[in-house]
């Protein structure tokens, strides 16, 4: 057994991609106060804005350092499905994102709520509606991946939805604390190690 040392400035996590063959049994609803708006071709700093505000705790920044023309592409493409979570107020408070660019595959790109709702059953909620969004006519299979830089309780959670775990990577990339995309405070959970980090 061996270690591969990670570069200064970069990190490393362990990526699972889970799946789904077969459309869940129905479960009932669990009651909530949220609701899902859908996004139709919405500006990339209103997507990016609600992005970072959920992903940040988690480092994700892909979408943040995205090319323009990229990302529109993506996020006004009919095929993928966009819809922030609001509650009563209409305050943004999570992201699902729904891609079916590939026939016969749904996968959740994006599904996360801010930190505050972690406990309280809102994820289960949130779960429930894409899944029902997911499985439609000629879906053959729901996919998702989660990394070891996501909540701890991510992948119990998705394989506890009916999920199957079927892949494992590594995959590394800049740290996005230390190249400035993200705060230096984001996500305490990852140590943050850059080159001076040795002196």
């Amino acid at each position: 057994m061996s270690l591969t040392a990670v570069s200064p400035g970069e990190i490393a996590t362990i990526v699972t991609s889970l799946q789904m063959l077969e459309r869940p049994k129905p479960r009932p609803m669990a009651p909530s106060n949220l609701r899902l708006d859908r996004w139709r071709e919405p500006s990339p700093d209103r997507y990016r804005t609600l992005f970072r505000r959920v992903g940040e705790p988690w480092l994700w920044f892909s979408r943040l350092v995205m090319d323009e023309a990229r990302l529109i592409a993506i996020i006004h493409d009919p095929a993928v499905e966009i819809y922030a979570v609001t509650d009563a107020r209409g305050i943004e408070l999570g992201l699902l994102e729904l891609d079916f660019r590939e026939a016969g595959q749904a996968e959740l790109s994006f599904f996360g709520l801010v930190p505050e709702l972690t406990g309280q059953g809102e994820g289960r909620w949130l779960m429930g509606h894409a899944l029902a969004l997911c499985w439609r006519k000629g879906i053959e299979r729901v996919w998702v991946h989660t990394c070891t830089l996501d909540h701890p309780r991510a992948l119990g959670f998705y394989r506890a939805q009916g999920f199957v775990p079927y892949g494992r990577a590594v995959e590394t990339f800049p740290d996005p604390r230390v190249i400035g995309v993200l705060p230096a405070e984001a996500a305490p959970h990852v140590p943050l190690l850059s080159a001076s980090s040795r002196r």
